[in-house]
This record gives structure tokens, C-alpha cells and sequence, in this order.
């Protein structure tokens, strides 16, 4: 079958001319739909291959949940702001013969994360044995042997997921049934939080072993052991943060793709692909063009694809009922706000987390409730970079996973109620008396990432990355319906998050077939 289909886009490929796709061009033309770290990649390594690529972002700018909001002299980052796995994005500056240490500037963080407990206590994370081995015997010194096997385990997910598995196209049956020995071997029956708790047992310190799935989207009560990889990713390559915000990272890619000559088309957003014996031909824009292509190349949220782009009748897999049923990650409340002073006491990377653990992952994931309590991530980046903000000044964001859309929330009406919960609650923990501090504020809800991002429910991460919804029982990065119609993105394999994204343009390079000209 895939064989097959490799066969038929080659054969498109040479016969563009008689087939009605581009002419003039010694070279195949793909169309990248979204600008997310997820297409700028791909659009970098079909460039490399020797496509002639497009991008169209619905955006006044590039980077997709990568945005940048500039407001009132700060900057923030809309989306993604920990980056794990560095070496994934400088693999991309090598493809285009640079450097990325000459366009952008990693910072290495310490803590990783401030994990503030609803008592006050705290775990601080970072990637110094001793001082995890210290931090977890302060909360309970029976637990460190459980802790130092619970590493192993993370150990052995990195190696045979995140190595093994990770830029692996999963569209063939056979690839998942050579890769159930490594899902054995990591448990990934099991649930993380089940995972963790086999080793450690102080409830606070299962928190802070449990809670990286929700970073990618998932409930750790839910999602697969496996993810127990993300433990291991931060102590082998650390955790950093980009001089001049995530947007930094954004603006390098983009300049790479200029270098290769890759335009990249803003407020340009496509609203169908055209598919026309029975393969994609191109993209329609919303000003009614239509711009041909042999391949089309979606970086837009996954299930938004098929269920709005692509029409029914071409979707034999991905039929309305089965996006619909899908298990969706959580919905995200975010909160960007400016002080006119600086809260030192504040590290980079903070959860102020709240009464209820378990109880509110069930309201959120489950019962698709709105909860009165909430627990936080509160993002300072001026902690390391204070050119984020005006001198003497600090950016925030504090982030709340809330419910998709599926719970019926009126964000109109509840958006405003619970910034001010939000700014209380951070008054009483963590930032006190931030409310007269406060000069610009901006918010985004559920509702904008359904209409800003067309993130299919306001889901913050696409699908919940669940056993049955991960590799080959993900969206395949090669259309299981479409034949010239691939997807990359935290919708599809392997995932959410900044590596993820960027190993689905990884595993995007190995489906599309190599051009010469």
C-alpha cells in the first residue's frame, strides 16, 4: 500500500504538467500549511530535499501557538516556552550549513521548575543529581531508593521511545507490531502517575514525577507510562530558555527558510485542500485562490484538518464520527499580564499548584467541568532575559488547563471571573499585592483556540496522547486517507510539545520521497 503510494506521487511528481499541477519549475512544489514550529521544520527539510515549498500561515505572523504578543513594551511568548532536545532544532540549522549558537541563544534553566505546593512547601526541580537526591529526601528520605529506580525506568523510555520510536513513521501495521517487545519493556499499559507511584510513595513527590504529561496535553492518571521519557529528556539535555523569548527560535527558523529562498504567505489562510483524482492537488485559500502543489503538507491542528479541510467524501479513515469521539487534551486558560516591578523572589518556571491533584484532573479530562479551584503555571522569563519587558518591569503568564469546549463554558462571561480568581489567588501565594502592579494584561481562553488557531474544541495539545491515541493509533504523518496529503504537528505522531513537533517533521522527511533534479 505505502509502496504503492510512493510509486503514485513520484509518477504525479514527473507528470505535473499533464496532471494540471505546476509548470515552469524544475522542481515538485509542496504547500506547508501553518507556520507552528511543526511546518517551519518540515518546510526547511523539503527545502533540503528539493522541493519547492510555500508556506501559508492564517496568522499576521509567523509561529502558529508559537505567537508573539508585543504589548505596551513586553513581550510574550503565546505558547511553547521550555525547550528540551536542543540538538532536534540545531539539526536544522546544519541542514542549511549554519550555526544556531549565531542566531539564537539558549539559556540553560536552574530550577527547571518551582513546584509550590497549596501548603507553601516546594520541590525545586532541576538537573543536578545531588540536588534531586536532597530535595527528595527533605520531603521523605524511604522514598530514594524507589526514586533512583524510578530513573532507570525513565531511562529506559528515553532509549527505546524517544530514540527508538519517536521519529518512526507509524503508518504501517507492521511498524506497530514491531514496536510492541518496547511498549512491554516500558510498561506503557500502565498509566504515569500508576508508573510512578510503583517506586515512590509520598504523595507530594508523585506530583512532581507525574505531572511533565501535562505539558504535551495529557492527564497523568491517563496517558501511557512511556511518557515517562520526558523525566530523562530534561536530565540528559536539560531544560533552556531562548534569549529574546520562544519568538527567537521563530524568527531563526524563518530566517533560514529565507535563506533557501521559501516565502512564507501571512493572512493567508487555507480553507480547503483541493483533492482531484483521488490525490491532493493544492490548497483555496480565503480570498478564493487556489494555489496547485503535488504535495500538501498540514501543520494546521489535525483533527481541524480533516474535519474542515478535507471533504467527506474523501475521508474513508477520518469520518466526522471518529474526530468527533476522539479524546481530547485539556482546554487552556492563559493569562499574560506586565508589572510595573519586578518580583525577584520568582524563578522562570513555576506550578503554584492547588488543594486538589487527582480531583481536578477529573473535573478537567473527564467530567468536562469548570471547577471553582485551579492549579497554575506561572512563566516569568524576565527572570532571565529582562529585555522581555521595560526596565525595572516583569512579563507573566499564568496558565490554568480548563476543560475543552465540550464542557459549554461561555469564556465571554467567564473569562473576566476567573482572571480575577487567577490574580488572587497569585496575591496570596506567590505575588503579593500583584493587582496594583499590573499595566497590561491579555487573555486567551478555550473559545481563541478554537477561533484564532482553529484548535479542533479549544483543545490546547490535539489529541490526549493515551496508549490507543499514540503512535500507529495516532493520525499518520502520511494520510491514512488521502494519497499526497501529510500532517505534522502535536496532532499526529509522536506528539505535543517542541520536540515532538519536530520529530514529526522527522518522520514527515522519511514518508516523503526524495527528488532529484
Amino acid at each position: 500500500m505505502n509502496a504503492h503510494i510512493d510509486a503514485a506521487l513520484v509518477a504525479a511528481i514527473s507528470a505535473r504538467a499533464s496532471n494540471g499541477a505546476p509548470t515552469g519549475t524544475p522542481r515538485p512544489v509542496a504547500v506547508v500549511i501553518g507556520s507552528g514550529f511543526g511546518g517551519l521544520a518540515s518546510a526547511i527539510r523539503l527545502s533540503v530535499k528539493g522541493y519547492d515549498v510555500k508556506v501559508f500561515e492564517k496568522l499576521d505572523a509567523p509561529g502558529g501557538r508559537a505567537y508573539v504578543y508585543r504589548q505596551d513594551g513586553f513581550t510574550f511568548d503565546a505558547g511553547p516556552t521550555i525547550i528540551t532536545a536542543p540538538f532536534l532544532l540545531e539539526e536544522l540549522w546544519t541542514l542549511c550549513g549554519r550555526r544556531m549558537a549565531d542566531d539564537v541563544k539558549l539559556v540553560a534553566m536552574d530550577p527547571y521548575y518551582r513546584v509550590r505546593f497549596d501548603d507553601g512547601s516546594h520541590f525545586d526541580y532541576n538537573g543536578d543529581p545531588e540536588h534531586m537526591r536532597r530535595e527528595v529526601a527533605r520531603f521523605n528520605p524511604d522514598d530514594l531508593a524507589g526514586y533512583e529506580r524510578f530513573l532507570a525506568v525513565c531511562e529506559r523510555c528515553r532509549q527505546l521511545g524517544f530514540e527508538g520510536m519517536g521519529d518512526k513513521p507509524f503508518d504501517r501495521i507492521a511498524d506497530l507490531l514491531s514496536a510492541i517487545p518496547d511498549f512491554m519493556r516500558m510498561g506503557a499499559w500502565r498509566s504515569l502517575y500508576a508508573q510512578v507511584a510503583r517506586y515512590i510513595r509520598h504523595d507530594k513527590l508523585r506530583t512532581v514525577f507525574s505531572f511533565h504529561p501535562l505539558l504535551i496535553g495529557g492527564n497523568p492518571f491517563s496517558v501511557t507510562a512511556a511518557y515517562a521519557l520526558i523525566n530523562a529528556l530534561e536530565r540528559r539535555w536539560g531544560v533552556h530558555s531562548a534569549m529574546g523569548g520562544t519568538g527567537s527560535l521563530i524568527r531563526g527558523l524563518v530566517g533560514l527558510l529565507q535563506s533557501r529562498g521559501v516565502p512564507i504567505h501571512l493572512n493567508a489562510p487555507v480553507t480547503q485542500i483541493r483533492i482531484e483524482q483521488g490525490r491532493a492537488r493544492g490548497v483555496e485559500l480565503a480570498d478564493g485562490r487556489f494555489v496547485p502543489a503535488d504535495i500538501v503538507v498540514s501543520n494546521a491542528d489535525t483533527a481541524w484538518t480533516y474535519r474542515h479541510l478535507v471533504a467527506p467524501a474523501h475521508r474513508k479513515h477520518w469520518r466526522d464520527a471518529r474526530i468527533d469521539n476522539g479524546r481530547y487534551s485539556m482546554g487552556l486558560f492563559v493569562w499574560y499580564f506586565g508589572t510595573r516591578r519586578r518580583f525577584e523572589n520568582v524563578p522562570h518556571h513555576m506550578l503554584v499548584l492547588g488543594p486538589r491533584y487527582r480531583g481536578l484532573l477529573r473535573d478537567i479530562f473527564h467530567r468536562h467541568h469548570l471547577a471553582d479551584d485551579f492549579s497554575l503555571y506561572l512563566h516569568r522569563p524576565t527572570a532571565t532575559d529582562p529585555s522581555l519587558a521595560p526596565p525595572g518591569c516583569d512579563t507573566f503568564y499564568a496558565l490554568a488547563p480548563v476543560p475543552h469546549l465540550d464542557s459549554g463554558t461561555d469564556w465571554a462571561t467567564q473569562a473576566e471571573p476567573m482572571r480575577q480568581a487567577i490574580a488572587q489567588r497569585l496575591h496570596e501565594t506567590v505575588l503579593p499585592g500583584v493587582q496594583d502592579e499590573i499595566v497590561t494584561s491579555h487573555l486567551m481562553t478555550p473559545q481563541t483556540f478554537q477561533d484564532r488557531l482553529w484548535s479542533y474544541k479549544g483543545a490546547g495539545f490535539g489529541l490526549e496522547p493515551l496508549l490507543l491515541q499514540s503512535a500507529w493509533f495516532r493520525p499518520h504523518n502520511r494520510s491514512e486517507d488521502v494519497p499526497g496529503l501529510y500532517v505534522v504537528g502535536a496532532g499526529t505522531h509522536p506528539g505535543a510539545g517542541v520536540p515532538g513537533v519536530l520529530m514529526s517533521a522527522k518522520a514527515l522527511e522519511k514518508v516523503v520521497p526524495h527528488v532529484h533534479v
